[in-house]
């Protein structure tokens, strides 16, 4: 119990000073201090975009902003003067000095971002790629922070095999809850992810929760991702097949991950994708290796998730950075803070 309470305790603190240093970074941006920090624009990671559903327990909850608060962004960003480019139009943007750029980019092709999000983004005028793994698409692959919100959100207690047998985790309050995700999700990132991911859909299915049905419940399928890519403001980019990092695969299958998910996005739109996001994107899921085959295979960019502003790239274009915008800090001004560089900066030193 005292664990439990400690744990909720950080996490509280985190997210106070967080959002504290938003406070001061956008106070400072206001009154044009560090005004280098800012760069020539930025790239912003979006996931779901839907109205805001009460959950006792939300683990992903970063994960999903609203679209009022979509709305806003935009609109702060435009009063800003940023300019909205296309991801694939950005190189050429940089390179003829037509900052401040911003990009916007959803990852896993969620069927909000056609109910919901697409309206936001016409209403500004503002492209957007949305980066497609090929095996939600077919309903092959398993969205698994997914799956483990809804198993642990349904149940007080968790059996999962860590690699020496099953093993039972207490999970009857939001903090207990919160313990045994994190159990669980490192054990995804740490072992075979394809096997890990395997051992939970089947202790999901064991608790009549079908992790299959979830994709299909939450990502676009074909038919919707040609409606998306109907608009003229969309794009579609390539995301692998399996949504597994990368940097853990041994180069041949990270390859064929790359490359067969351009060739599923291809066999949608009827043009090859020139953009490609790394799945998770921090620095274990990625690596020079991988930006190496991503250019290898004719991308004109690709994109992480290390935060960051536009600037000299030292890494070309086949790792870029981008800012989150994340669900548990949702204000405008944050934004145009995030946007501004100055909290990178300050926490570089």
């Amino acid at each position: 119990m005292r664990s439990n309470i400690k744990s909720t305790i950080r996490t509280a603190v985190r997210r106070a000073a967080i959002a504290a240093g938003l406070e001061i970074a956008n106070g400072l941006n206001r009154v044009g201090l560090m005004a280098g920090a800012r760069g020539q624009g930025a790239i912003f990671t979006l996931h779901h975009v839907r109205p805001k559903f009460a959950r006792p327990f939300d683990p992903n909850a970063h994960l999903e902003i609203t679209p009022d608060f979509l709305d806003a962004v935009l609109t702060a960003l435009k009063r800003d003067g940023y300019r909205f480019v296309a991801l694939e139009e950005l190189p050429d943007a940089l390179a003829a000095g037509e900052g401040p750029l911003a990009c916007f980019t959803l990852d896993d092709g969620y069927r909000n971002n056609l109910e919901h999000a697409l309206p936001v983004f016409e209403r500004h005028a503002a492209p957007f790629t949305v980066f497609v793994a090929g095996g939600f698409v077919d309903r092959t692959h398993t969205l698994w922070w997914e799956t483990l919100a809804e198993l642990l959100a349904e149940g007080d207690e968790l059996r999962f095999d860590f690699g020496v047998g099953a093993e039972t985790l207490r999970a009857r309050t939001t903090s207990e809850k919160q313990l045994a995700f994190n159990r669980v999700a490192a054990v995804i990132h740490s072992r075979d992810e394809a096997e890990a991911i395997a051992v939970l859909n089947a202790a999901a299915l064991e608790c009549g929760i079908d992790p299959l049905a979830i994709t299909e419940q939450l990502t676009l399928d074909e038919a919707g991702l040609r409606r998306l890519a109907g608009s003229p403001l969309a794009s579609l980019g390539a995301h692998t097949i399996s949504h597994r990092s990368v940097a853990r695969l041994g180069a041949g299958e990270a390859r064929r991950e790359i490359e067969d998910s351009a060739r599923r996005v291809e066999a949608i739109t009827g043009r090859r994708p020139s953009t490609f996001a790394y799945p998770y994107g921090d620095a274990p899921a990625v690596s020079p290796r991988d930006h190496d085959i991503v250019a290898d295979l004719g991308f004109t960019l690709a994109v992480t998730t290390r935060p960051g502003t536009l600037g000299a790239q030292a890494s070309g274009f086949h790792a870029l950075p981008r800012i989150s915008l994340n669900g548990h800090f949702q204000r405008a001004r944050y934004a145009s803070a995030l946007a501004s560089g100055i909290p990178f900066r300050l926490a570089r030193g």
